[in-house]
Formats: structure tokens, sequence, C-alpha cells
């Protein structure tokens, strides 16, 4: 009897929690992740902000279309041509260190990081991403430097091209949020408090134009 009545009270209990328990389908999930940005920004000036954008040879195509949308974004926010610091690295694993030099150089207010990751057969995509997305993370918060997260991690190719071509270019967004970014740093650590102008931005960090006009010879880069 006692049984009997147990297997009645389980039975009722699991039908009972299954009723309040929300249903999560893949498309639910999908749907959460979808590839349009619902980010939206206002009038931003990066007349004087000078960008760093640091790309990955892995996945070239793809990172490609995403460098050409943040450099969109930077045009439309009034960034010059001469403002703008693009390099290379072979792959997603070395972003955060060659964004660490970067920083340290001194030459930039923030930082684009590109790249593409999809997921294969192994467990190398989980550890990648966890290992990047930290690695960058803590570039930006030791250097203060900000650094935008411009890694897409996809689970297949359709989902890389749904969010790195057309009106979904993530690296649109990346670009904005770099020009926002780098205007807040800059009045955080003082450099606004000169109108904001690029040689007194310049100036502020160290740098002095009228010395390197005495200067003779081919220039060096820095790190690059």
């Amino acid at each position: 009897m006692t049984k009997a009545f147990l297997q009645l009270f389980l039975a009722i209990f699991c039908v009972t929690v299954s009723s309040f328990t929300p249903s999560l389908s893949l498309n639910r999930v999908t749907k959460l992740k979808g590839a349009e940005s619902e980010v939206s920004f206002g009038e931003l000036d990066g007349s004087s902000v000078r960008v760093g954008i640091i790309k990955t040879r892995w996945n070239e195509g793809h990172v490609s279309n995403l460098v050409e949308g943040a450099r969109k974004a930077l045009k439309e926010c009034n960034v010059t041509e001469a403002n703008i610091f693009e390099t290379e690295v072979p792959g997603s694993f070395e972003l955060p260190l060659a964004a660490k030099f970067l920083a340290m150089s001194g030459t930039v207010d923030v930082i684009i990081t590109a790249g593409v990751l999809i997921k294969g057969d192994t467990m190398h995509f989980e550890y990648i991403c966890d290992t990047v997305s930290s690695g960058l993370m803590t570039v930006g918060l030791s250097t203060n430097i900000p650094v935008i997260f411009g890694v897409l991690t996809c689970l297949d190719e359709n989902q890389v091209i749904k969010r790195s071509s057309g009106d979904s270019n993530h690296g649109y967004d990346w670009g904005k949020t770099a020009v926002e970014m780098a205007t807040l740093r800059n009045q955080a650590v003082g450099l606004a408090a000169n109108k904001g102008t690029e040689d007194s931005a310049l100036k502020d960090l160290g740098f002095n134009k009228e010395k390197k006009t005495k200067e003779t010879g081919p220039k060096k880069k820095v790190f690059f």
C-alpha cells in the first residue's frame, strides 16, 4: 500500500513540476543569440581619437569584412585615416599579447581586435574562446586602454556570415563602441581638459611634435 502511494505521489509531482517548467527549445536559444544588433549609439566625434586595429589572418576573408565594417563606423565618427593604425597576427590566441604591446606603446586611445573562431570537433574552440576573452579584458583593465572584443565565436560558418556582412556586420558596432570608449577614457584621465585637440592629447601622453620635426632618417615602428 505504501509503495503504491509513493509511486502515485511521484507521478503527480513530476506532472506538476513539468507544467511549471518553462520550455527552452533550440529555436528560443537561437533567437536570443540573433545576428541583428540591438545596440544604439548617439552622435560620436572621433576626430581626435587614435584607433588601433589588430586583426587575425585565421579566417581572413570574414575578418576582413569585420574590419571594413569597423572602418566604416570610424569614418562616420570623423576618425581620420592618419589616426588609424592596423596590424595583424596569425590567430585569435595571439590577440591579447599583441593588444598589450600596442597599449603599452602609448600611441592609441582604443584598440579593436578582430577575429573569427568557429567550433570544430574538439574542445580547442572552448579553450581559445575563454582564454582570448579573458586575456583581452585583462589588457584593458591593466593598461587603461579600452580593448574592444571583436572576436566572433560561432558554431558554424553560416553564423559567421550572418554577423560579418550586410546590415548585420558586427564590425560596424565595434567601430562605434571604440570611439565611445576612447572618448570616455580620455575624459576620465583628463585628456579632454584642453578641448580635445590632437596636439594637446599627444602632449598629455608625453609626445612632443616639435621634437619629432627635428628627427632625421627613416622612422622606426614600435613593436609592430
